[in-house]
């Protein structure tokens, strides 16, 4: 199987390895990132042509900008498929840009860690044959609807729940520390989630702050598309935003 990969950072540049692992032959693209065993190409046109399945893998910024620019080498028989964590609206105008089968697909894992290994929820018209492609090199998929942005939204949903949760332990430790009983509170939190959990909680927050932010930001957008106020979200998005610009 080809695969034609667009971004090669953390995510996308673990997946591709993976893939060539696994056995595809796989095609990346990225001006900056060069993971080993994966064949660059000059652009992402040049990365997709001939593809049996795309696999986007940028910041939900420009997602729609990298659909935009390889459309036009995209064969009808083509699948592509958007991995970014990004709004149910984008991914539905994404389903629209892409002259071919569209598969929203939401990762609702660690990509780093777990790789090619990490569960996906998959939504769209070509969800299932993602599921068909994916599924046998080792992508635990679970489809969940026909229409883009389906799985999308439940990722954000999850989202809502894991990033408050995060920037409530954020929080809660930044006052602990003012009040110099740190020890304590993250013993109190530790004994509730796993030190284990608590931990990864806490430094992707800061590790991530820029891209989860994007993630709250969205899935605040969403809730108010529900007719919920998105205070924990906004919330969240808040202190990412604080973290993020707190890196050096």
């Amino acid at each position: 199987m080809r695969v034609a990969v667009l971004g090669l950072g953390e995510a996308g540049g673990r997946i591709a390895a993976d893939l060539v692992a696994a056995g595809a032959d796989v095609r990346g693209w990225d001006p900056v990132a060069r993971p080993s065993g994966v064949s660059l190409t000059a652009d992402g046109p040049a990365a997709v042509s001939g593809a049996d399945v795309v696999l986007s893998l940028n910041a939900a910024a420009v997602a729609l900008e990298v659909a935009e620019s390889v459309k036009g080498a995209l064969d009808a028989e083509t699948l592509y498929a958007d991995l970014n964590t990004s709004s149910p609206a984008l991914k539905r105008e994404l389903a629209d840009t892409a002259p071919c089968l569209f598969a929203d697909v939401a990762l609702v894992g660690t990509v780093p860690a777990t790789g090619l290994a990490t569960p996906a929820l998959a939504s769209g018209a070509g969800a299932e044959r993602f599921a068909k492609l994916l599924g046998p090199l080792g992508m635990p998929i679970e489809v969940v609807g026909r229409e883009p942005g389906e799985a999308a939204g439940l990722k954000l949903l999850r989202s809502v729940f894991m990033k408050g949760v995060a920037a409530a332990a954020v929080e809660s430790l930044a006052a602990a520390r003012a009040a110099g009983a740190e020890e304590r509170a993250r013993a109190d939190m530790a004994a509730v989630l796993g030190e284990p959990l608590l931990e990864r909680l806490l430094t992707g927050s800061k590790a991530h702050a820029a891209r989860r932010m994007d993630e709250m930001l969205a899935a605040a957008s969403y809730l108010e598309e529900l007719g919920v106020e998105p205070r924990v979200a906004s919330a969240a998005a808040g202190w990412l935003a604080q973290l993020r610009d707190a890196r050096p």
